[in-house]
């Protein structure tokens, strides 16, 4: 126990996550009810299936490096947001790099579902 305090008080320290979270929770609580995209809508049924739910869903596992880029998740009235801005600070660092490789996907794929 000892240990895992001292690696904690040792570690980088960031509020990032929480930031993100607050705008995320703002988000929610202005934005009034949108509706989720199509694609990304549960389809149970046939009827569901014929009204387009879940239609062009792309499975992020059976996509090059587990990432479907060029994929939305947003309702088309927020657009894409980024709330998680990470600091130039500890494993943040290559989570930073990470995300920034990823939006360089985003950018490159075509337009998809």
């Amino acid at each position: 126990l000892a240990q895992a305090v001292v690696y904690l008080a040792c570690a980088a320290k960031s509020n990032a996550v929480y930031t993100a979270f607050k705008q995320a929770i703002h988000t929610v609580k202005n934005g009034g009810t949108l509706p989720v995209p199509e694609h990304l809508r549960n389809a149970p049924t046939a009827l569901a299936k014929q009204m387009g739910h879940g239609k062009n869903y792309r499975y992020a596992h059976d996509e090059p490096g587990a990432f479907a880029a060029g994929a939305t998740y947003f309702p088309n009235e927020l657009g894409e947001l980024e709330y998680y801005q990470p600091v130039e600070r500890g494993l943040e660092i290559k989570i930073k790099q990470k995300l920034d490789y990823l939006r360089a996907l985003n950018q490159s794929a075509a337009p998809k579902a």
